[in-house]
């Protein structure tokens, strides 16, 4: 059974956990996606959770988390990259509709974090705003390969958890919500094959709470 409306940061990533342990097992219950739901968000919106992740196909936040209409509020860009418009729109739930869970949702082959190792290593630099994304995704992969880092996946691993501070040091409207206890910053990682989201980074009150095997 899935909860009405998780009002803490421990209770959102519980029910998202949840949901994600569903959807891995091949036993979605594919909640609030039905006409009756559609009528009650008509007017309104109230998401329980800000997920920020990559565009790439493979990874749609609803279906992942096993969620429907209203509960999540998804802002995606290749290689989750931030940019003004991305901050703006994170800040938009956190202050607007005062979510308590703010996601960072990125994940294995990320072609992003690819083509940056492609520029940094081989020279191949994309044209067009392609290049904006990948100097932006550039950092992360410096700060990997400095800590030893050489896959792409152990990358996508640094990757996550540098959005996720960035969030809270480019943010003022991010950082007094987590500061105030509002709001939990979770950086996880999901692995394409077995649709399994893993937690890699948690800033909020508390322990981290995973409810994916109740």
């Amino acid at each position: 059974m899935t909860t009405a409306h998780p009002t803490t940061p421990n209770e959102a990533w519980a029910e998202l956990s949840r949901g994600n342990a569903r959807f891995a097992a091949d036993a979605a219950e594919r909640p609030h996606a039905d006409a009756e739901q559609r009528r009650l968000v008509s007017t309104g919106q109230r998401p329980f959770a800000v997920v920020l992740g990559c565009s790439d196909s493979r990874v749609a936040a609803e279906l992942v988390f096993d969620r429907g209409l209203g509960d999540l509020f998804v802002v995606r860009t290749a290689g989750h990259a931030l940019d003004t418009a991305v901050l703006g729109s994170v800040e938009f739930a956190v202050e607007v509709l005062e979510v308590p869970l703010l996601v960072v949702l990125g994940h294995d082959s990320c072609g992003a974090v690819s083509a940056a190792l492609r520029a940094r290593h081989e020279g191949q630099v994309p044209g067009g705003f392609v290049r904006d994304i990948v100097e932006r995704v550039t950092t992360s992969v410096l700060a990997a390969e400095h800590r030893g880092a050489t896959t792409v996946d152990d990358i996508v691993r640094e990757h996550v958890g540098s959005t996720a501070r960035q969030l809270l040091e480019r943010s003022e409207a991010v950082r007094t919500a987590v500061d105030a206890g509002r709001l939990g910053v979770i950086g996880t990682y999901y692995t394409l094959a077995d649709g399994v989201v893993e937690p890699l980074w948690w800033q909020g009150p508390g322990d981290l709470v995973d409810a994916g095997q109740d």
